[in-house]
């Protein structure tokens, strides 16, 4: 019986070109440099901007993967109910830190559409499409923290079962 394949996941995709245009875009600036003895100004903006990206939706494959930050050692010494809680509370705790991140970035983008009306200074684009990325890109985010929650308390419940 041949496995089953992968479906496509949006979040590979979406952080595999984050990362290529991000290399491309370094690769293409030290070449300008080189050959040109010229820097493209914008490229720093660019590539920050796409860190910034790539790091949430990092995030929510880390989330997912349970590679994000905890204290394993002391998990393991719980009794089973009390790691359903920690399982619980970490992925509340996780969520509502990303709430509060798309909290605060939708007020920036209010405030930048409204009252600010800024432009960045390498392309004077409004910076609030820069910041729109960061909440659009939580949703991946609060995906991993509930994938990883399920999974554990699935797990938690499997090994109870025993």
């Amino acid at each position: 019986m041949t496995p089953k394949p992968e479906r496509i996941r949006s979040d590979y995709w979406i952080a595999a070109i984050l990362l290529f245009a991000m290399a491309a875009i370094a690769f293409i600036n030290v070449l300008s440099r080189y050959l040109f003895h010229f820097s493209f100004a914008a490229t720093e903006e660019i590539t920050i901007n796409l860190f910034v990206w790539l790091t949430v939706v990092g995030s929510g494959i880390a989330f997912e993967r349970g590679g994000q930050l905890g204290m394993i050692t002391l998990y393991n010494f719980f009794p089973a109910k009390m790691k359903k809680a920690a399982v619980l509370v970490s992925a509340g705790l996780s969520a509502l830190l990303f709430i509060l991140v798309d909290i605060f970035m939708i007020q920036a983008i209010y405030f930048e559409l409204t009252l600010f009306k800024a432009t960045s200074a390498g392309l004077g684009v409004p910076v609030w499409t820069y910041y729109a990325g960061v909440p659009l890109f939580s949703v991946y985010v609060f995906r991993g923290v509930y994938r990883h929650a399920r999974r554990s308390l699935a797990a938690l419940e499997k090994g109870a079962g025993r």
